[in-house]
């Protein structure tokens, strides 16, 4: 998985690199087939706000939140990101068991 973190009007430090490294670590352990991940943290006037993009196959993943604390941000960007990773996974799998091959035939 290749992980990007990029920040406007705010400068990275490793403490802001590893929380979300941290949170994103629960979300790629449901879900393996996660390609890249790209985080955008960002500071408009007195909001905080984190976005990040998910590249799963054959689909891209976006959430943003926004909050008044950056780490409460990143908090909610990461429970929004579960969410919309597990909707993901159910779709996959309730379409895979779905072929016509193994239905049986109506007559």
């Amino acid at each position: 998985m290749n992980l990007n973190i990029t920040g406007r009007h705010i400068e990275v430090t490793p403490a802001i690199r590893d929380y979300v490294s941290s949170k994103l670590d629960r979300v790629v352990r449901h879900f393996d087939n996660v390609t890249s991940v790209s985080v955008i943290l960002s500071i408009e006037k007195l909001k905080q706000k984190a976005e990040v993009t998910v590249h799963v196959r054959g689909k891209d993943i976006f959430v943003e939140s926004e909050d008044n604390d950056l780490y409460a941000a990143i908090d909610a960007m990461a429970d929004k990101l579960d969410r919309q990773v597990q909707k993901y996974k159910q779709k996959q799998n309730d379409h895979h068991h779905d072929s016509l091959k193994h239905q049986s035939p109506e007559a």
